[in-house]
């Protein structure tokens, strides 16, 4: 990882310098629909390449909230109220995540046990050979395994940030029998508590930024998350532990 290979002065420096008077931005890696298996990665040149699997430290996860109004088309739509803390929305409706009828079970519109508003978990990683992390959007249906992994972390007291993560996809199906992809997560290799406290005091320098990240269409694919009653209830309530 550059932070490692570099001093953080000299980290400091680059970015600086190469990102005056711009606000840094993040590759987004989506969860692809119809029980995918490959993810899509840009290069340096934003050519997309397909890749199995995403190895990296992952640096933040959080979760935020977005509402549409209107049924999602696959158009990449700004959400007409969306909470980037995951706790208090901003837009139409607004207000209390917590209270919000919208973001009640069994007020999906088109009449089925999940919400209205689509409850969003972000996962940012930093990869080999790169400054900036990407950011992964995981729809319900994979925070029961996000949630799992980082309970075993926990478990072993590790901080999410003092490991080395694999994330890859496998195909599921809801009890509809819908076929989605769902990400797993598994752990690659320890850092050493040098490398460790290096990288989260560089996670701590782009939180800012990371967590300011506006909301699109595109970090929530409709047909990939369909909800399916209480199992993705149960991983999302658990999920707000972490």
């Amino acid at each position: 990882l550059p932070v490692f290979t570099a001093t953080p002065e000299e980290v400091a420096m680059v970015m600086q310098e190469n990102m005056e008077g711009l606000r840094p931005t993040f590759d987004r890696i989506k969860i692809p629909s119809g029980g995918g298996i490959a993810f899509e990665v840009m290069d340096e040149n934003g050519n997309a390449s397909p890749a199995s699997e995403i190895t990296g430290v992952m640096i933040d996860h959080y979760p935020v909230n977005a509402y549409w109004a209107e049924k999602y088309s696959g158009a990449n739509n700004a959400p007409d109220c969306s909470a980037l803390d995951g706790k208090f929305g901003v837009g139409n409706p607004g207000g209390s995540c917590l209270t919000c009828p919208m973001n009640q079970w069994g007020s999906d519109p088109e009449g089925g046990k999940g919400k209205a508003c689509k409850n969003i978990h972000r996962i940012y990683l930093l990869r080999e050979g790169e400054a900036f992390p990407i950011m992964i959007a995981l729809p319900p249906t994979s925070l029961s395994n996000l949630t799992q992994y980082i309970t075993r972390l926990s478990s072993k007291f590790k901080h999410f940030s003092s490991v080395v993560t694999r994330v890859k996809l496998q195909k599921a199906t809801n009890a509809n029998g819908i076929v989605y992809s769902e990400a797993v997560f598994s752990k690659v290799a320890d850092l050493t508590p040098q490398e460790f406290m290096t990288v989260k005091k560089y996670a701590e320098s782009l939180k800012p930024a990371m967590r300011a990240v506006a909301i699109e269409g595109a970090d929530y694919e409709i047909s990939a998350t369909k909800e399916n009653g209480l199992g993705a209830e149960f991983a999302s309530n658990v999920g707000q532990m972490f």
